[in-house]
């Protein structure tokens, strides 16, 4: 029996995914008095791994890169959880994030896979409120389709608002 859970962490490219994995890599290891300067991060190429060493269980992290969305499938019927990053200052990029969002949701081997929407950037100055994005990407029926529980939740992976939640949600998400 494992007792490790994978948790993809996905979202289009340059929404902050490996930033946030590396912040809760420190997080994990340090304690948030330890945050520190953001490290630099380059476009991930395939997928980075990380392993959390929570409370009651080990947590795997694996980032898919961006640009790899159209294989992201091939790495759902081992996940136990989902992290999809969505970049709150980026207008652009709102609608295909919303896409992305609905075919990972409706995806058959993650319909009990529990899922963390993370509105990130929230330090930059032109980034959206929780209910603008809430409401760009029609939240509420999103949620009221799914049939995984979904939890949203407000985060900068620069400045570190939002970290410990994700730790948190990790450590009390579990699949039966």
């Amino acid at each position: 029996m494992n007792n490790n859970d994978i948790c993809l962490l996905l979202g289009a490219t340059s929404v902050g995914k490996t930033l946030l994995l590396k912040r809760l890599q420190n997080l994990n290891l340090h304690g948030l008095g330890e945050l520190g300067t953001p490290p630099s991060t380059l476009p991930t190429v395939g997928t980075n791994l990380t392993d959390l060493t929570l409370k009651k269980k080990k947590v795997t992290l694996r980032e898919l890169g961006g640009c790899m969305g159209p294989i992201w499938p091939s790495y759902f019927k081992d996940c136990s959880s989902v992290i999809f990053m969505v970049d709150s200052s980026n207008i652009a990029q709102i609608s295909s994030s919303c896409i992305q969002l609905l075919s990972v949701l409706s995806a058959e081997p993650l319909c009990r896979a529990p899922a963390l929407i993370v509105f990130n950037k929230r330090d930059m100055p032109c980034s959206m409120s929780l209910t603008e994005m809430k409401s760009l990407f029609r939240m509420d029926d999103i949620i009221a389709s799914a049939s995984q529980p979904i939890t949203t939740l407000e985060l900068s992976a620069r400045t570190g608002q939002g970290l410990q939640e994700v730790l948190t949600w990790l450590e009390c998400t579990t699949v039966k």
